[in-house]
């Protein structure tokens, strides 16, 4: 049986970067995202969010491409907070998202900043974020 451990740190947007995550909503949302994670064989370490985007660590399973797991973790949450009406207009992430992988050096940097996802907005918006995180790792865009 082979055995694999490939660590992504992923991150992706609403729509328009519109503001649909309050806390109570995210709570939801990364609730469920959670649960199917389970149930899709995916394994998400660390998960959370700020406003107008989520974060999370993923064990990348083996038998599954990154694409493949965004599509399974963004397409059925959209789809799961338009079934329960989790939010009163239609709701859809962006269609862009990043992924790197992480060292395990690297790993609780990572885990903390995920945490802290509320106290660093105070500070950075999600598109500087986005902007120096294209920058740090020389994405040519985003998308």
């Amino acid at each position: 049986m082979p055995f694999t451990k490939i660590l992504i740190h992923a991150v992706w947007g609403t729509k328009n970067s519109f503001p649909y995550l309050t806390q109570e909503k995210l709570n939801l949302v990364i609730g469920h995202i959670k649960e199917n994670a389970i149930t899709k064989g995916l394994f998400i370490t660390d998960i959370n969010g700020h406003l107008d985007h989520m974060h999370c660590i993923i064990s990348l399973n083996r038998d599954l491409s990154i694409s493949k797991t965004m599509q399974l973790i963004k397409g059925e949450s959209s789809f799961w907070c338009n079934r329960k009406n989790i939010f009163t207009s239609k709701f859809e992430w962006a269609d862009e998202y990043y992924a790197v992988s992480v060292s395990e050096s690297q790993i609780q940097k990572v885990k903390d900043y995920i945490a802290n996802q509320k106290e660093h907005h105070k500070k950075k918006t999600f598109k500087e974020e986005c902007d120096e995180f294209l920058n740090k790792y020389k994405f040519d865009r985003f998308g």
